[in-house]
């Protein structure tokens, strides 16, 4: 290996850490900076079969879905995030809002979110709900 690719290396951060990062700004509701900063340009979310919102691929559409998710969103009454768990190249986060949807009403959501980090960035998120 190259002094360069070692170097490299050595600026990934490793899945404990962006999952720590990413909790420290999912706390906040920081979802626009945990895009910029922790997601791979090429980034996948994926939803179930019977969520509103399609397949998102690369982070422009994964950050086009969030703008779709805003423009359904009524109001936000409260969220959470617990503590990411870690395995491996993983981590899962179980997650939840309080929303008002246009034309929906207000209802609560709790969905599991598993992430996959590759390089020290997310490469896709998949949620379970």
């Amino acid at each position: 290996m190259t002094t360069q690719q070692e170097s490299t290396r050595e600026l990934h951060m490793t899945t404990q850490q962006v999952a720590d990062r990413f909790y420290e700004l999912a706390k906040e509701g920081r979802w626009e900076d945990i895009q910029s900063e922790l997601f791979s340009e090429d980034a996948k979310s994926i939803e179930p079969q019977h969520a509103p919102l399609p397949l998102a691929e690369g982070l422009s559409a994964i950050r086009k879905k969030a703008e779709q998710w805003q423009e359904m969103t009524e109001e936000t009454h409260g969220g959470y995030c617990n503590e990411p768990i870690v395995a491996g190249n993983f981590f899962a986060c179980a997650m939840g809002m309080d929303v008002t949807l246009k034309g929906q009403g207000r209802s609560t959501m709790d969905e599991i979110a598993l992430y996959e980090v590759r390089d020290g960035k997310i490469v896709q998120e998949q949620f379970f709900y």
